[in-house]
């Protein structure tokens, strides 16, 4: 369709010059187009050609954006392979996620977006080229990372751990109105804003982890095992509030996650990694059902 949005535009210009068109280019464009388009002639001005184009265009399905993309991505630990030239798209406002068993990559993924590993290949957020791009700037530009293990600062209380990940923010009443945000969607945190962050439970470090990410206010979250570690009655609200966020705030996650039923459940698409390749990419409720799949991962 991002294809097609292009070619579309090109038509455009080409409109200005006035110059003939076969009907065969909107047959390859939109074929009942080029249909309509053939019975008026074997050749037509470009006029013609972009006012039916636009006929069809209008009923079409509109172009998703790509928020990140991601070409043909490798990254080396020595000499072992972790990632071997993969490629994916997250569309923006998706939750998209990366299945696989332990060292197959996921991790490696995440971390080359954050630009905490060397890589290869070519990673773009919102058409950006993210090669040689420092971390804090990657997330001053609105990538932000929760990491496997939560990494919070335990010394510190839960407020100063939110107060961290305010650190790019000037507008101090919008770090003030982006903490009370995070305490309405996880009022645990407010509980206990004066304790320190190293005596919480496992699931509540996690809450603490997603909501200092989310005071950087980022476009698209990471989030890396996010119910490792967490006791199950809360890794359920762990996964509604990720959702929650993705809706309220139109945040683009990027999920890897072990808990394949879980995280299938709440994304649109996904990707199976395996020894760093993806092999295989689709729908969740594709992949739900993919015979392969449901044995792996699912449980059978």
């Amino acid at each position: 369709m991002r294809g097609a949005c292009s070619r579309f535009l090109n038509a455009q210009k080409l409109r200005q010059a006035k110059a003939p068109l076969s009907w065969r280019f909107a047959s390859v464009l939109f074929p009942p187009s080029g249909e309509r388009i053939k019975e008026r002639g074997t050749k037509i001005s470009v006029t013609v050609f972009v006012e039916t184009l636009q006929a069809a265009w209008s009923t079409a399905l509109p172009c998703e954006v790509a928020m990140l993309s991601i070409q043909n991505l490798s990254v080396n630990y020595g000499a072992i392979a972790a990632l071997q030239g993969i490629s994916l798209e997250v569309a923006e406002g998706d939750i998209v996620t990366l299945i696989g068993a332990n060292g197959a990559g996921k991790t490696t993924t995440l971390r080359a977006i954050s630009g905490l590993v060397k890589s290869t290949g070519q990673i773009l957020y919102k058409g950006r080229d993210l090669s040689g791009v420092r971390p804090h700037e990657i997330v001053a530009a609105g990538i932000s990372h929760v990491p496997e293990g939560r990494m919070i600062f335990a010394n510190l209380t839960v407020g100063e751990n939110l107060q961290m990940g305010a650190y790019l923010q000037r507008d101090k009443a919008a770090a003030q109105s982006d903490r009370e945000y995070i305490f309405g969607i996880f009022p645990r945190l407010a509980e206990r804003i004066k304790q320190t962050a190293g005596t919480l439970s496992g699931g509540e470090q996690q809450m603490l982890a997603i909501g200092r990410a989310l005071m950087c206010r980022p476009k698209v979250l990471m989030l890396d095992e996010p119910s490792l570690g967490i006791a199950p009655i809360l890794v359920k609200t762990i996964f509604e509030k990720i959702v929650e966020i993705n809706k309220q705030r139109g945040v683009t996650i990027l999920l890897v996650e072990q808990n394949a039923n879980l995280a299938l459940e709440i994304s649109r698409f996904g990707c199976v990694l395996e020894t760093g390749r993806i092999i295989l990419r689709d729908t969740c409720a594709a992949l739900r059902q993919n015979p392969k799949v449901r044995a792996a991962y699912l449980g059978g």
